[in-house]
């Protein structure tokens, strides 16, 4: 008989239940706070809100039913067809530019740098603060019309511009606000391209491969995995990004609109306008969003991510 099996048969002699149901009631009984938070905290609200969607509700009196109207107007609010351009482009420029930035400084400091350490810390400290309010501030402060970039310019005689209150770059602002922010998806990296084995490189380089033939043919295909799992997780930050614009336009949208993120426009409907129902209808196609790129960047990742296995 097994160790296990001999130890399954002295607990039921005993009268108690096996020490492997034993596990799995523990195991349960503290997992249960979190069951209770994901039903209470998140699962109950996302319910409602669906139910909300389908209702007009101004916070005061009770929700009236009123079908598919609230998804009616969505389809005639130029508004809201402007927060999703605005979106749009922050997501597809922001995010890939992060990536190559983060990608880029990873492999620099995988050469193996004295007080690496500190560089890495120093490079992950903006993804901490990107999304809090003291930085977004900070970044006002910056590209306002007084700020320091204009003060820069000003002493090689370049004549600034309130960047943030003009239309055609208010939005590059907080593009680059964002793209600074690339320490988290940069640690990543550096943890992938440590588990790259070198005999790999050493054999390339005797077969007379340049760096970059290197970097295509061995860098990229195994560290897919890494650069697949940063897009989708940065994807989803950036379609959700909501504090810098709000600061920086000053809960506006900027300039005509120039600045108008989805959550931003979403947040001033529901909080501002207390039209929760359509509020709550224009929360449910961010996650439809979400959930449709997310899904597409899974369906294409079987024709450019590689695995071991």
């Amino acid at each position: 008989m097994s160790a296990l099996g001999e130890l399954q048969r002295l607990g039921t002699s005993k009268g108690g239940p096996p020490p492997r149901k034993r596990d799995n009631k523990a195991a349960f009984l503290f997992l249960l706070p979190w069951f209770a938070g994901l039903l209470l905290i998140t699962a109950g609200p996302i319910v409602a809100s669906l139910g909300l969607s389908f209702t007009d509700y101004n916070l005061i009196q009770p929700p009236e039913f009123n079908g598919v109207e609230n998804i009616s107007r969505m389809f005639g609010d130029e508004r809201l067809h402007r927060s999703l351009g605005v979106t749009f482009i922050y997501v597809f420029v922001s995010v890939p530019l992060q990536l190559l930035a983060a990608l880029g400084l990873a492999i620099l400091l995988d050469r193996g740098l004295r007080g690496l350490p500190f560089y890495r810390s120093a490079f992950y400290l903006p993804s901490l603060l990107g999304s809090s309010v003291a930085i977004a501030v900070l970044w006002k402060q910056i590209f306002g019309a007084e700020g320091l970039l204009n003060q820069v310019l000003g002493v090689f005689g370049i004549t600034g511009r309130g960047w943030i209150s003009d239309p055609d770059t208010a939005l590059s602002t907080l593009i680059v606000l964002n793209v600074w922010t690339f320490g988290a998806p940069m640690v990543i990296f550096l943890a992938g391209l440590r588990q790259i084995p070198v005999m790999y490189y050493e054999a390339a380089s005797v077969d007379g491969a340049s760096r970059w033939t290197q970097f295509k043919k061995i860098t990229v295909p195994l560290l897919s995995p890494i650069i697949f799992f940063n897009l989708v997780l940065q994807i989803i930050h950036a379609f959700q990004s909501f504090t810098q614009a709000f600061v920086v336009s000053g809960g506006t949208g900027g300039p005509s609109d120039s600045t108008l993120f989805y959550t931003l426009f979403l947040y001033e409907r529901g909080f501002a306008r207390f039209d929760m129902g359509y509020a709550s209808a224009l929360a449910w196609l961010l996650l439809i969003i979400i959930a449709g790129f997310t899904a597409i960047n899974f369906w294409a990742a079987k024709r450019w991510v590689f695995y071991d296995d």
